[in-house]
């Protein structure tokens, strides 16, 4: 049978960010796959190591305005590794209580993408609309429904009132009824059933053998969570469960979200339960030279941020690896001998985040540069330039 390419993106209805994907088939079954990313890349590493250690934490809160606690707090966590030091105990439950929050309206913002997909735009209406629940609860706390400017190396920048913990906590409780709407409606409805069961299976062997994060593993059955292996903020002080499914598929994929988003309701309400008295912040004056890493479990995965010092009042170094990153590769065992109708939502599965992602690379001969960073903003320019002129024809 002949093959054909079929062309998804750079920009695409279905597709949220730039990427572009390249599906070899034959007829509707899906025989190959390449993956283009890197239409996104804004250089925020090498921002970042030119600023100081606390004004880099808002460059790296804007890698992502969905992952914009998570990159934070892997970057605060590794410059306090540097050090190495403790946060104080309530920035510590001010921090999960955040990154939770974060994790709920992230999921919601995947179920309903999720049921757009799928054309079950029912879904989409109401996930979103519970979104803004959880995004008024977060401008409660923070002040900023997205982008919280909450982290800060050493604790927190904002501490919570305590007039607007009751206010959170019945917030938080109305969700509860919806969310319990949404599962069932997942559950029990026979159309998502027949779109999302056995499609893209990623089995157990494969999810090790690709070292996939997050939800993309632990729909395969992977117990691994960073809050649970390498506990960190308050997680170690409340109880919660690590949601673990087996057989890998679309479907898997979106229960467990569903019930990932229970347990971020249960440490939310443990956390301002038992919030600590007590200071917010350790107000570093210095880092000194060395190296720190810093991990933490995004709603996609582990988030993993190193940073290198010299002594000085900047990184000299800043590394960043998303859990997207690991994710992206498993299209290759995922996609192939799918049909083309369902490679959407195979695609959309893992939650990508490809500003997340986004790498340059500079291709060196002999262990030297072909181009400096200086020569990529001239040869940027220049074909800014003659885009210009083209249009001017």
């Amino acid at each position: 049978m002949a093959r054909t390419i079929v062309p998804i993106g750079p920009y695409h209805p279905l597709q949220e960010e730039p990427e572009f994907f390249t599906l070899t088939v034959e007829g509707e079954k899906v025989v190959g796959i390449d993956v283009r990313v890197g239409y996104n890349h804004r250089g925020i590493e090498k921002l970042s190591e030119r600023k100081n250690f606390d004004q880099s934490t808002f460059v790296i809160e804007r890698i992502c305005g969905i992952c914009s606690t998570s990159h934070p707090y892997a970057y605060t966590r590794a410059v306090e590794d540097v050090i190495p030091m403790e946060v104080p105990p309530r920035a510590k439950y001010i921090r999960t209580v955040i990154a939770e929050g974060e994790r709920i309206h992230s999921h919601l913002l995947w179920l309903g993408l999720a049921g757009h997909f799928l054309g079950y735009n029912t879904v989409y209406m109401w996930a979103w609309k519970l979104r803004e629940e959880i995004l008024d609860v977060m401008e409660i706390l923070s002040g900023n429904r997205n982008n919280y400017a909450m982290f800060t190396p050493g604790g927190v920048r904002r501490d919570f009132k305590p007039d607007d913990i009751p206010v959170v906590l019945k917030k938080v409780d109305s969700i509860v009824p919806t969310l319990t709407m949404l599962k069932k409606a997942v559950i029990d409805d026979p159309v998502l059933h027949a779109r999302t069961k056995g499609i893209g299976v990623f089995s157990k062997e494969d999810a090790i053998n690709f070292s996939a994060l997050g939800p993309t593993s632990r729909a395969s059955g992977i117990r691994k969570d960073v809050r649970k292996d390498s506990p960190y903020g308050a997680y170690d002080q409340v109880e919660w469960d690590m949601i673990v499914t087996e057989n890998g598929d679309v479907f898997d994929k979106v229960v467990l979200r569903i019930l990932e988003m229970f347990e971020s309701i249960k440490i939310i309400k443990q956390c301002l339960d038992k919030l600590p008295a007590g200071e917010i912040n350790a107000n570093i004056e210095s880092i000194p030279p060395g190296e720190g890493i810093g991990h933490i479990e995004a709603p996609r995965g582990e988030c993993f941020h190193y940073v290198r010092s010299d002594g000085t009042n900047r990184p000299v170094r800043h590394k960043v690896r998303a859990p997207t990153f690991m994710n992206l590769p498993t299209y290759k065992a995922t996609i192939v001998g799918q049909t083309i109708s369902d490679a959407t939502i195979i695609l959309a599965a893992i939650d990508p985040c490809y500003c997340c992602t986004e790498r340059v690379s500079v291709r060196t001969v002999k262990g030297k540069k072909l181009y400096s960073g200086e020569d990529l903003i001239k040869l940027s320019q220049a074909k800014t330039e003659k885009i210009r002129e083209q249009l001017r024809k």
